[in-house]
């Protein structure tokens, strides 16, 4: 079999907000998408919590996931991630729970441990608790003991939530979560589609230290890739400017909506913006339907992922579905 054929494909969505947009007009998008990449077969639809963020509209992720899985009937719905630092457990575990009960077998918790967000936001979401490294573990431990079967004499139960056993993947940029993922035998998603410094050297990581458990008896890994497809190199370039636009402003700080695309946008930077846009994308699959087989099979060849989750910011919604189209097409 074509080592192409055997790799699964998901998106994950941060419900932009395009210019001129609205908040309303974004959702009303991403659930049109979703239901479009379920007929393209894809497995799993993720959202990814953010906060305070102009242009980006999927702070209430547990509320996202339930309002897709509605809309949509067999594909995988779920967080891509939940920042834990973010939440208690128990409230996580209820929130999943009851997506759970309603969409039965559909549903992904995704935890990640970033703040999604800015140093104030962080504080208003956190109020006065302090993070320390040995908190993720033991959070993630203990919504794992939450969303398992109830034990006899347990006092704290999630409900919804206890034997609902929603499957749990770890989402990092760096080894840390690698080595969590691999200890306690859960998939690992690794954030390349913003942050792929690190990529090979955790997936080394984790399939090297992967211990089997009772949700996996083998490493899972999923690699996430900034996907702007279009019939020539030449469209995918210029409808890609609306990603190098998002990226800039992330790097400088100026975040905003969604920007249409801009000729020659890229030539027009400086020499250390445009180097660090392309750093930024370095794992990104951007052109043909060709150049999108062969980057996808390149990208296969030197991961060996499981599952590619794409992420694309193609400004016309319509064009955006053409290029997940394409993205389909190359595995065929």
């Amino acid at each position: 079999m074509h080592p192409l054929k055997k790799i699964a494909l998901s998106l994950l969505d941060l419900v932009a907000v395009r210019e001129p947009g609205t908040v309303a007009d974004a959702l009303q998008i991403t659930l049109r998408t979703a239901q479009h990449a379920e007929t393209l077969g894809f497995k799993r639809y993720w959202l990814a919590e953010h906060h305070n963020l102009a242009g980006v509209a999927s702070s209430a992720t547990a509320v996202l996931v339930g309002y897709v899985a509605a809309g949509t009937q067999r594909i995988r719905v779920g967080s891509g991630g939940v920042m834990l630092p973010n939440h208690a457990p128990l409230v996580v575990a209820e929130a999943f729970g009851t997506l759970a009960e309603l969409y039965p077998g559909r549903i992904d918790l995704g935890l990640g441990r970033a703040p999604g967000t800015d140093p104030l936001t962080m504080r208003a979401l956190r109020r006065d608790r302090v993070e320390r490294e040995e908190d993720f573990p033991r959070d993630v431990a203990e919504l794992e003991r939450l969303l398992g079967p109830a034990e006899p004499g347990q006092r704290l139960v999630a409900m919804p939530g206890a034997g609902t056993q929603v499957p749990i993947w770890l989402l990092g940029s760096s080894l840390f979560s690698a080595r969590l993922a691999a200890q306690r035998g859960l998939p690992y998603a690794f954030a390349s589609h913003f942050a792929p410094r690190f990529l090979h050297q955790a997936l080394a990581l984790y399939r090297e230290e992967f211990q089997p458990s009772s949700h996996l008896d083998r490493p899972y890994v999923i690699v996430g890739v900034p996907l702007i497809a279009a019939p020539t190199d030449e469209e995918a370039q210029f409808l890609a400017s609306s990603t190098y636009q998002r990226v800039l402003g992330i790097l400088t700080g100026q975040r905003g909506r969604l920007q249409p695309p801009v000729a020659g946008y890229l030539e027009q930077l400086h020499p250390q913006e445009r180097a660090a846009v392309h750093d930024f994308l370095a794992a990104a699959v951007i052109g043909s339907p060709e150049t999108v087989r062969q980057g996808f099979a390149a990208l296969a060849e030197s991961t060996r992922a499981d599952e590619f989750m794409l992420v694309s910011d193609v400004f016309d919604p319509a064009l955006r579905l053409r290029s997940l189209d394409i993205a389909a097409r190359a595995l065929m």
